[in-house]
């Protein structure tokens, strides 16, 4: 799996998730219709035909939402938008901090080995899925959160956590959320009880949702 790990320059520094961003209606729009080529990813995909046929407005806000995430892969990360399959949507994740709502899209990388991060993006992880169904790599993360306007307030959120060359990085969030349906979707892996696992500490200062 490829995370973006976020920069100082945005909100959640230090955080992975996956490229991508705000729609822009008219610069995506134009995009999409892009897509019906054959050489890109969603003229390819098995289903395309039938969602078009059976599913005419779905199909619309698919292609609008695939635009969306290619341009931000390429903006972010260079991602090549040729060297992809599509594989299909996942469901959407409700925002939890925003009042925002992400529409996971999962693509293939087909031979692409280097990608080159923008200034939104501190660096590109790279995740073996033998790894992400490891039920040991999971733990509770009981994290304190510095609030601007109220009192610090304590939360515990399931997380995967992931050690290459002593470095950890930690996944949580919506992004684990995206994760955690993937791997349940195509290996029917469910990771642990929240309760049973070992607990991690961390702590979020007031910048982490003000940084723009």
């Amino acid at each position: 799996m490829i995370l973006n790990k976020r920069s100082v320059n945005v909100r959640q520094p230090g955080d992975l998730c996956c490229p991508g961003g705000r729609v822009s209606r008219r610069l995506d729009a134009g995009l999409a219709t892009l897509l019906r080529l054959p050489m890109l990813p969603l003229a390819r995909w098995h289903y395309w035909h039938h969602w078009r046929k059976m599913r005419p407005r779905d199909a619309k806000w698919l292609r609008l939402l695939l635009a969306t995430g290619l341009r931000e892969s390429v903006e972010e990360m260079r991602l090549n938008p040729f060297g992809l399959d599509f594989l299909g949507p996942l469901p959407a994740q409700p925002l939890v901090m925003f009042q925002r709502v992400i529409y996971p899209m999962v693509v293939w990388v087909l031979s692409q080995k280097r990608f080159y991060p923008n200034w939104e993006v501190e660096k590109i992880i790279y995740i073996p899925l033998r790894e992400l169904l490891n039920p040991a790599r999971y733990a509770r993360y009981r994290l304190r959160f510095e609030a601007q306007s109220s009192a610090a307030q304590v939360n515990t959120f399931p997380c995967f956590r992931y050690e290459k060359e002593n470095k950890a990085e930690l996944l949580w969030g919506a992004t684990y959320r995206i994760t955690a349906v993937f791997l349940e979707y195509v290996f029917g892996f469910v990771p642990p009880d929240v309760n049973s696992l070992p607990e991690i500490h961390g702590r979020l200062s007031r910048a982490y949702l003000s940084q723009v």
